[in-house]
């Protein structure tokens, strides 16, 4: 595999080496077209809907005129798949769906800067607080969706799980490249039976592909902007294979871009293939397969003395402990001070994804459908650790402080944390429809394979290690072993059968859904590390009858209101079975197993309102939620190395949460689009929380306190303007305040992002379809702010327990928003 990787890089390095030309040449055809156009508009698309998934394959689709009162609208779509007519700029659709959901479609995602993740594209939605750490999304970022974080959404891809199976945690900048994009939809309240996921707890992002066009074709385009970004991305379309119903497309992308704060560079190269087959009646076949391969350095947390002292940091500046916001650029010699040495913190990885889903028209009214999938993933977050190895212990594992015959006795040693994941799973689903009724069974079956390692090892002379991938020389036990971190192995086994029937009653005015899925999750784990707390093996397993219900009535052609009620729920992290970290003489590892941590279970209703006109599309949602054994995914520093860290889960007591939200987007308006989202949530613990510090062990009155990490308020706005030659786009996000304890002691600020963007589009002319230039700015005010509490704490000043005992808080931390940064790109269909 390793062999494998190394020619990968080698021609990923081949075309890297290339792309100056690419851009030259591509460049003057570009120019050289663009100023032979005459100077009439190219006419806008009909429709929003019916025509989304099409819209970027197939550009040649002509439509009779419409009058719409001040809407005007003939002719065709563009090679980029904008089609002028989506609601609020393409951030809504005609949504008749039983219960809350959100959708944007290519009119929105083509606009925004080339490359960005899907977690920054759905920044706009209702309950959706989506935060990043640079401007294009490559070391990766957070969303939370009415309160709940992504490791408490279900992320899917046509049909393929993308939470980790062990954290749940999602890594958006591994997923889809934007140009590739459909649509995005964000199922606020709760996951469909169908849905492979099991930490949906609080909803659902189904993500889906374009389809390949039916003529020979491809786009091109290219992005250079702020802190040297430069992206290059080429999408090349077979058309249809003779007449067999086959057409593929084949993409690649290379994405640079320096960190904003501190040294360092991130590299990102990405291939997707998708091949699809039609035949018959309604009978179709796709294969994806989509490659990554990013090579970047861990952005660093900051606590709140930290940001108030320092800001985003003292650029490329030596730093002490974790007291500054950025690492060190300076490499001083083996010292306990260069843990924060940039070249010890780096963060690659490799994954694949592969999904062959299948639908086929069995007839008398049935239908099957099949979605296989694969996965590798690869990964390594890398980190620094000063200990004297004379005294390093694992129980009664010991070292001599002496590695290839040399004592090293105090050394800063290289500490990464390695992922490698095999993964691979099949949802199946079969449906009747009869008369009124509509009848759906299915099984989604997966076994996953994860092993994590985080090996010691040692250092060049210049402070870099010897194999950033945990190779090399490494520490040894007594015993001969290697001294790792952590070194375990959990096997996933997920059994999930489901059935649900749906009633369409008056015409189809009225639609009854109703439904029920049994998850089994077992988890056998083993612990390699010596003298764990819990033994070598364990073994646990799940069990959830998970029911649900909705009811969708259209009072006439434009209003509709709908009801739903489910249930949902989330295993804990893998990790949170496992011994782990530093071991400490009398206690054991700094990380202590909790096998007995129970699974989040919740009960969520919706109520809600739509409204369909020729203009005006809107909807408001009133929500409720009831948690027990609320899970939170908590960052942990280690106290006994700052610059290492990791992730557990924590049990947040029962919860309850209320709110409403809100969303309103029209057609054209004499060429303007405007989309409004708001949310008010009202999130209250329902339990007091346990404490310990400093020796100190009791109960805090965090029963009634406001939940950590959920915005009271937010607000979304978002302003389209598109003649067919200008666009324009401007689009605002205010997040109000999120404690980042349990206590509601600390907290991260309100904030306001603004993005503005803009371009023109000219007319086809010979070989280039509709080519663009396009310029986009995020951050306009340059606001340097805290955007996500990543390391939850009960309490961050001394509070007062129960029973009178004085409790010492512990700093949270946080990450930093990306500043200013100006895109520039141009981009054509061929």
């Amino acid at each position: 595999m390793k062999n494998l990787l190394s020619a990968k890089t080698k021609s990923f390095l081949s075309f890297k080496q290339s792309r100056l030309n690419w851009v030259i040449l591509y460049s003057s055809l570009w120019v050289s077209g663009a100023m032979a156009q005459n100077t009439v508009p190219p006419q806008p698309a009909t429709d929003d809907t019916s025509s989304q998934q099409h819209a970027a394959t197939d550009n040649s689709t002509n439509h009779p005129t419409k009058n719409d009162g001040a809407i005007v609208v003939t002719g065709r779509s563009y090679a980029d798949g904008v089609t002028r007519r989506a609601f609020g700029g393409g951030l809504m659709i005609k949504e008749d769906s039983p219960k809350s959901k959100s959708t944007l479609t290519r009119d929105y995602i083509e606009k925004q800067t080339p490359g960005l993740n899907p977690m920054q594209l759905i920044a706009l939605l209702p309950g959706v607080n989506s935060s990043d750490s640079d401007p294009m999304g490559l070391t990766g970022g957070h969303t939370s969706v009415r309160g709940m974080n992504e490791s408490s959404m279900g992320y899917i891809l046509e049909g393929f799980p993308l939470n980790d199976v062990g954290s749940h945690a999602v890594y958006p900048q591994e997923i889809v490249d934007s140009e590739n994009l459909s649509t995005i939809q964000v199922a606020q309240g709760s996951a469909d039976l169908d849905s492979p996921t099991v930490s949906a707890a609080g909803g659902v992002v189904n993500m889906q592909m374009i389809d390949p066009a039916k003529k020979m074709g491809g786009r091109a385009n290219f992005t250079y902007g702020s802190y040297n970004t430069f992206r290059g991305f080429a999408r090349f379309d077979t058309g249809e294979i003779g007449n067999s119903g086959t057409r593929a497309y084949f993409s690649f992308s290379d994405t640079h871009e320096d960190l904003w704060r501190g040294p360092g560079t991130e590299k990102k190269l990405h291939g997707e293939m998708k091949v699809v087959k039609e035949w018959g009646k309604d009978n179709k076949a796709s294969l994806l397969v989509i490659g990554n391969n990013l090579d970047n350095i861990n952005m660093p947390s900051v606590n709140m003395a930290s940001w108030q002292k320092y800001g985003k940091g003292i650029m490329g500046g030596p730093v002490s402990g974790i007291a500054n916001t950025v690492y060190s650029s300076v490499y001083t010699g083996n010292t306990k001070a260069n843990t924060t040495y940039y070249k010890l913190h780096p963060n690659p990885f490799t994954n694949i994804y592969v999904s062959a889903p299948v639908h086929l028209n069995l007839g008398h009214k049935m239908t099957l459908t099949e979605t296989p999938y694969f996965l590798y993933s690869n990964g390594n977050g890398g980190g620094a650790y000063w200990q004297d190895m004379n005294k390093m212990s694992y129980g009664s594992q010991t070292m001599s402080g002496t590695v290839d015959g040399q004592n090293y006795g105090q050394t800063l040693l290289y500490e990464p944390s390695i992922t490698k994941t095999y993964r691979s799973g099949s949802t199946t689903k079969w449906t009747w429809t009869s008369g009124i009724n509509r009848l759906m069974i299915g099984y989604w079956f997966e076994y996953s394979s994860q092993r994590q390692t985080a090996p010691y090892s040692l250092l060049n002379d210049d402070g870099s290690p010897r194999d950033k991938w945990g190779g090399g020389s490494h520490v040894i036990l007594a015993n001969g072993e290697t001294a790792e971190y952590r070194d375990n192995l959990t096997r996933t086994f997920i059994h999930t059968p489901f059935i649900g029937d749906t009633i369409s009653l008056l015409n189809d005015k009225l639609t009854i859904d109703g439904g029920v899925k049994i998850s089994i999750i077992n988890r056998q784990g083993r612990n390699y590390l010596p003298d764990t707390s819990t033994g070598k093996n364990i073994n646990q397993t799940y069990r959830e009858v998970l029911p649900s219900g909705s009811i969708r009535y259209k009072i006439n052609d434009e209003h509709q209101v709908f009801f739903s009620v489910a249930t949902n729920y989330r295993i804990p992290m893998n990790t949170s079975l496992f011994d782990s970290g530093a071991y400490v003489a009398g206690t054991g590892y700094s990380n202590q197993a909790v096998k007995d941590l129970k699974p989040e279970t919740s009960i969520s209703e919706e109520f809600g309102w739509r409204y369909h006109g020729k203009l005006i599309n809107t909807s408001l949602t009133y929500f409720h939620y009831d948690f027990h054994n609320r899970l939170f995914s908590q960052t942990v520093i280690d106290p006994n190395n700052p610059t290492s860290y990791y992730s557990r889960s924590i049990n947040g007591g029962n919860q309850t949460t209320n709110g409403v939200d809100f969303e309103i987007g029209t057609r054209a308006i004499y060429n303007i689009r405007p989309y409004v989202s708001a949310e008010y949530i009202d999130a209250r613990n329902r339990s007091n929380l346990a404490a310990s510090a400093s020796g100190v062990s009791a109960i805090l009155p965090t029963k009634g306190k406001f939940a950590p990490q959920t915005p009271r308020y937010q607000v979304g706005f978002g302003l389209d303007y598109d003649n067919g030659h200008i666009f324009g786009n401007f689009s605002l996000k205010y997040v109000g305040s999120q404690y980042s304890t349990f206590m509601n002691d600390e907290q991260v600020p309100s904030y306001v992002r603004m993005n503005i963007g803009g371009g023109y589009r000219f007319k086809s002319w010979g070989g280039l379809k509709s080519p663009t230039i396009r310029f986009n700015l995020s951050n306009i005010t340059n606001k340097h702010y805290l955007n996500y509490a990543s390391g939850l704490q009960t309490n961050a000043q001394y509070a007062k327990a129960l029973d009178g005992q004085m409790v010492k808080g512990s700093a949270p931390t946080y990450s930093i928003a990306s500043p200013f940064s100006a895109m520039f790109s141009i981009s054509s269909g061929f």
